[in-house]
């Protein structure tokens, strides 16, 4: 069974298909602790309808970037996770943990990286990218995570063509499907040993 830790700032619909994978047995783990930068944010709410403990890390809680880290890296110590899994989590995670949790951390991009990716390339940018290349087919990467952003080693990725008639939001809607079943997909492979990290 993965011990998960899920960071996460936005409505959670990826964290919500973790949460219903391990409780249908899709996944062999459990979500022990999700921790969110965005006290208001979908996932918090996500998380606590299914009985799974929160904590709130931001700027306002601690206002210094150093106490702030040691928060993280005490909230992830505690929960026992084996596995970090950032889900549109919008923050640069500090050293501490990524030395802590180094080639555990994983997370997942609306685009097939290395294209698309880093600092800026979030959301609606990402599609509207895909879209003004021209580019055929788009969908998520599964990767680990280092300092920078959407950079480190990818794990899996999975395909969607881009059709001629595609908007932002419609490409956006068809690739964040298959985020739900990718992320679950390469979290189980961990746990049967299939990916090795």
């Amino acid at each position: 069974m993965l011990a998960l830790a899920v960071l996460a700032s936005g409505s959670g619909s990826n964290l919500q298909s973790i949460i219903d994978a391990c409780r249908d047995g899709e996944l062999e783990g459990s979500v022990r602790v999700v921790i969110g930068n965005n006290s208001k944010s979908g996932a918090l709410a996500r998380a606590r309808a299914a009985g799974i403990p929160t904590v709130h890390l931001s700027s306002k809680t601690h206002p210094d970037t150093d106490e702030r880290e040691q928060a993280m890296a005490r909230a992830l110590a505690e929960s026992d996770a084996q596995i970090v899994c950032l889900a549109g989590y919008m923050k640069l995670l500090g050293p501490k943990t990524l030395t802590a949790f180094d080639g555990r951390i994983l997370n997942i991009h609306p685009a097939l990286l290395p294209k698309y990716g880093g600092q800026g390339f979030y959301g609606a940018a990402v599609h509207e990218a895909v879209l003004a290349a021209g580019d055929a087919e788009s969908g998520p990467t599964v990767h680990l995570v280092d300092e920078i952003y959407d950079h480190g080693q990818v794990l899996a990725q999975s395909r969607v063509s881009v059709h001629s008639d595609d908007t932002p939001d419609i490409l956006a809607a068809r690739v964040l499907e298959q985020e739900h079943l990718l992320y679950v997909e390469t979290l189980q492979r961990i746990a049967t040993g299939e990916i090795v990290l």
